[in-house]
C-alpha cells in the first residue's frame, strides 16, 4: 500500500508539472484507490452511474463515514473531479504536495481572508469546467450517523448555477471508522443520486441543502 501510494504520488506530480494535470489529478489516483481496496479485501458496488454525464460539471456532495470514502469516490465515481479537502492533509509527506500540484483545493477556515481564497480557487476550477467533490459534514462521523451539513459546497453550486449530485456512501464506517487505525474487509455501496438542477431563478440554498441531505439519507440503513 505504501509503495502504491508513493508511485501514484510521483506520477501525479510529474504529470501535473508536464501539462497533463487534468489527467494526472484523477486517473492515477482512481487506479490507486482500486488497488488499495483490493489489497485490504474491500469490495465497492456502484448504483446510479447512469444519473451523471461525463461532460457535465457538477458539485458532488457526499456523507463522510470514514477513510475509505476517499477510495470509494476516487475509484468508482467515474467522473473527473477535484476535492475540497482539509488543509491538514497538506502535511502528509509527498501525498500533500501531489494533491497541491494536481490542484486539489485545501480548505482553510482560519480567517475570512483564507476562506475567501479557498472559495476563489474552487471557483476557478468550476469556471474551467471541472467538477468538485465535497464532504459537507466537514469531518468523518464518530458514530456512523450524518453530522450537520455546512453551506460552502452549496454556495459554489449557487454561484455557478451548477447541478448538485448527492452521493451516499454506505459501509465505509464498518470498514474503517475514524477511531480505528487499520481497516477490516467488507463491502461499500456508492449510490449516485439524480442531479438537483437549479430552477429558473437558480438554487434555493435551504431547499438545496435539505433535498441533498434527504437524498443521501434515503440510501442509508435506518
Amino acid at each position: 500500500m505504501v509503495v502504491a501510494t508513493f508511485i501514484t504520488a510521483i506520477i501525479v506530480i510529474i504529470g501535473s508539472m508536464t501539462g497533463a494535470g487534468r489527467w494526472a489529478g484523477y486517473y492515477p489516483p482512481s487506479i490507486w484507490s482500486r488497488i488499495m481496496c483490493a489489497l485490504t479485501f474491500v469490495r465497492v458496488k456502484v448504483r446510479g452511474k447512469e444519473n451523471i454525464d461525463p461532460k457535465t460539471s457538477y458539485v458532488f456532495v457526499a456523507n463522510h463515514q470514514g477513510a475509505y470514502d476517499i477510495f470509494t469516490v476516487y475509484g468508482w465515481l467515474g467522473h473527473n473531479f477535484r476535492w475540497l479537502m482539509k488543509k491538514e492533509l497538506r502535511k502528509i509527506p509527498l501525498v500533500g504536495y501531489a494533491c497541491e500540484k494536481a490542484k486539489q483545493v485545501y480548505v482553510d477556515n482560519s480567517s475570512p481572508t483564507r476562506v475567501k481564497e479557498t472559495m476563489q480557487k474552487a471557483e476557478a476550477l468550476l469556471a474551467g469546467g471541472m467538477s468538485v467533490v465535497v464532504f459537507p459534514e466537514g469531518a468523518r462521523t464518530w458514530d456512523g450517523k450524518m453530522r450537520t451539513f455546512k453551506r460552502g459546497a452549496y454556495a459554489l453550486a449557487m454561484e455557478f448555477n451548477l447541478p448538485v449530485v448527492p452521493l451516499t456512501i454506505d459501509g465505509a464506517f464498518k470498514v474503517m471508522p475514524r477511531f480505528k487505525k487499520f481497516p477490516r474487509p467488507g463491502s461499500i455501496i456508492l449510490t449516485i443520486h439524480k442531479p438537483i438542477h437549479p430552477d429558473a431563478d437558480g438554487h434555493n440554498l435551504a431547499k438545496l441543502m435539505a433535498d441533498s441531505r434527504e437524498a443521501i439519507a434515503s440510501a442509508l440503513p435506518e
